[in-house]
């Protein structure tokens, strides 16, 4: 069976406190992540911390997009002001300060290397 040349994702998680992978670029695809977004359903204002992680030598190096950025309650904030593309095996890291008030949703075009 052929592989699909390009795929559309949509990507939903409530952020937790501890950081978790929420997307990985499958093998011998490349994941661009088009929309990255994250919505406050709260009543306060919660941080949101939106990483990349990509293993190098077997280590995991993680770079922040956002770290603790404020979302006010009742509010959504836009993570990328561009696209942001992610190599096989690189992963999307997400948590928060707040288990349950803080939405992300994501588009992501996976595309064929």
């Amino acid at each position: 069976m052929a592989l699909a040349l390009n795929a559309y994702k949509t990507i939903t998680k409530v952020a937790t406190t501890s950081p978790v992978g929420i997307y990985t670029a499958p093998t011998g695809y490349s994941g661009i992540v088009l929309l990255a977004q994250v919505a406050n359903v709260g009543s306060q204002t919660h941080t949101i911390t939106v990483s990349h992680q990509r293993s190098v030598s077997g280590i995991a190096v993680t770079t922040e997009i956002v770290k603790d950025f404020p979302v006010s309650a009742n509010d959504t904030v836009s993570i990328l002001s561009g696209k942001l593309v992610l190599e096989p095996s690189d992963i999307l890291v997400l948590s928060g300060n707040n288990a349950s008030n803080l939405k992300f949703i994501g588009s992501v075009l996976e595309t064929l290397n």
